[in-house]
């Protein structure tokens, strides 16, 4: 897969890029969280059973699911501002699908078409990746992977409001109007990435991921209803694991996968990827728990008493803390590492359930549990990008965040099915009504603190990111973002053959201590002004070729896992020659 420039020239990001890519992450957040006030309502509303209207909200997380890996993997191709425009336009459509509609397979439709909008997420990531310099690269990507939590806390008070006050369908418009706004400065601030990846998109593997996502997530969503024992509901399990380890030998097998399996099986992107379900799973169950106690009558001897607004209110600091932890967690990600700031933020998120057993007497109380909460879950979302990005080339951003935002939605899927079972089993049933117990959620905190404890062993067991004492050429802090940005090159026969095509540069072969060649080592070619002047990644063979744009001095720069870092200077006389050089990799370990 070769990483090019796009043929026009792009304009320079400017200092709104970074908001308004985050507003597009909140108007996500918004789409999520719009029918949250009105969820027990859904079945007078739409006139039909609980059971069918559920899967107004169960089309949204499919759809979401299986159109985030996609999108990210269509950005990285076709570009991901246009892909994020997009996203967002499908999501505007079917908002207004929903917002004329009373009719349950109508609505399905247009709650299916916004959950599209998830794929903003990674895109907007992977564009900061591309135009930020790297000193304002951690707090921007904080930001947009805490603005799905922004978007939620805030938009459930103003959902509350609108629903108790107007016709609920308002709730779409006002989605509608709100990805409009966003498609708008996107189109207005938003420049295209200057990074495109070459070759073709992977049907097949879209078409295999999609059936395998919708066979797993269909019975985590609706076992409670169809029952965890059922025929329906383990077949459909078991027909999942047979169509994704069928994907999964398909993806090994083609050129250019959709998911490369081989990057996501690497240990920092296999562990990253797992504690984000964790984390997923931590951030839902406060969702599920603390609304409802506040909005239990008192007369239950448990329930707060309030009202849906003023129980959105409560929950609010829990996206607002989440917001301003970003400028935190740029100082600690700086200072100690996004590894580190992970397992802080787990480390905050277990205070906060822990703490949270015994704050449920009062409405401060949840508001309290809600800070505590939302910084924690801030600083462990504005990890898990940085973690992701810092481990794939630039050339999979979009498709390797698309899969870690897949990772969190399957985390939420498996809390909601979770503890929706356990306060429908701890729950009172009085004159067919249905009541949670303070025991079920209290028992609920205790499955978000277990799953946060997973997490946090996950989160330790994240290789160490070793800090070279070398120089690591570094003229300038573009230059850093542009050895982020490097141009990796694969190709699919061996690259001494392919010097001969490119004329002029350099050839060789990369190889360790012992002189055995180095696969996948990334070699980056460094100007005379200390810029990255093109980079490719080494062949099986440890061979690589780099063609030059002008002649005169260079340097080579190659860095592979286990291996410490080495930079070579060269000069091409500016003829049809290639320059033979070899670079020998030192054996000092650390983390590429």
């Amino acid at each position: 897969m070769t990483l090019t420039t796009t043929d026009q020239p792009t304009r320079s990001a400017s200092g709104a890029v970074v908001p308004v890519l985050a507003f597009a992450g909140i108007v996500v957040a918004v789409m999520q969280t719009l029918l949250v006030p009105v969820i027990k309502d859904l079945p007078l509303l739409l006139d039909t059973a609980p059971s069918n209207a559920t899967w107004v909200l169960t089309s949204t997380l499919l759809s979401g699911a299986v159109a985030t890996p996609i999108m990210g993997r269509l950005g990285d191709l076709y570009g991901k501002r246009r892909m994020l425009i997009a996203s967002l336009a499908v999501m505007v459509v079917g908002a207004l699908v929903s917002a004329v509609t009373s009719q349950l397979l109508t609505m399905i439709a247009g709650r299916t078409l916004q959950g599209f909008a998830m794929g903003a997420i990674p895109l907007g990531i992977g564009l900061m990746r591309d135009m930020l310099p790297r000193e304002k690269l951690g707090s921007a990507m904080a930001l947009m992977s805490s603005s799905i939590g922004v978007g939620g806390g805030l938009a459930l008070p103003a959902a509350a409001l609108v629903a108790q006050h107007t016709n609920w369908h308002a709730l779409f418009y006002g989605a509608a109007v709100l990805g409009a706004l966003s498609i708008l400065l996107t189109l207005l601030v938003v420049p295209e990435s200057p990074m495109h990846a070459e070759g073709s998109f992977d049907l097949l593997g879209a078409l295999g991921l999609s059936t395998g996502l919708v066979l797993l997530l269909l019975p985590i969503t609706k076992g409670s209803d169809w029952g965890w024992s059922s025929g329906t509901t383990l077949a459909l399990f078991g027909a999942s694991v047979v169509v994704l380890l069928l994907w999964g030998l398909l993806e090994l097998r083609v050129a250019a996968p959709l998911v490369d399996l081989r990057t996501t099986a690497r240990r920092e992107v296999l562990l990253t990827n797992l504690a984000s379900i964790m984390v997923g799973v931590s951030f839902y169950v406060v969702s599920l728990v603390l609304p409802q106690l506040l909005q239990l009558p008192s007369a239950t001897g448990y329930g707060l008493g309030q009202s849906m607004v003023v129980a959105g209110l409560c929950v609010a600091p829990l996206g607002l803390t989440m917001m301003f932890t970003a400028p935190v967690y740029a100082r600690l990600s700086a200072r100690y590492g996004p590894k580190v700031t992970l397992i802080v933020g787990l480390l905050v998120i277990a205070i906060g359930y822990g703490g949270g057993l015994g704050l449920m007497d009062a409405a401060w109380q949840t508001v309290v549990t809600s800070v505590v909460l939302g910084a924690g879950i801030g600083l462990a979302y504005s990890s898990l990008p940085a973690l992701i990005v810092g481990a794939v080339p630039a050339s999979e951003t979009g498709a390797a965040n698309g899969l870690n935002t897949l990772m969190r939605s399957i985390g939420t899927s498996v809390s909601s099915a979770v503890i929706g079972m356990v306060l429908a089993n701890t729950a009172h049933h009085v004159h067919g009504l249905t009541i949670p117990t303070m025991h079920g959620f209290r028992i609920s905190f205790l499955i978000a603190t277990a799953a946060v404890a997973l997490g946090l062993l996950l989160a330790l067991c994240l290789p160490r990111q070793a800090r070279s004492a070398k120089p690591q050429l570094r003229a300038s802090s573009e230059e850093d973002a542009n050895l982020e940005r490097a141009n990796e090159v694969r190709w699919g026969s061996p690259l001494l053959e392919r010097s001969r095509e490119l004329g002029g540069g350099f050839r060789g072969r990369v190889l360790d201590a012992d002189g055995a060649p180095v696969a996948r080592a990334k070699v980056t070619l460094i100007d005379r002004r200390g810029r990255q002047a093109g980079a490719t990644l080494s062949a099986e063979d440890g061979s690589y070729a780099l063609a030059v744009p002008a002649e005169g001095p260079y340097v080579l720069a190659a860095r592979a896992a286990g291996h410490g870092p080495l930079a070579s200077a060269a000069t091409h006389a500016g003829d049809d020659r290639p320059v033979d050089v070899d670079l020998a990799l030192p054996g000092d370990t650390v983390t590429a």
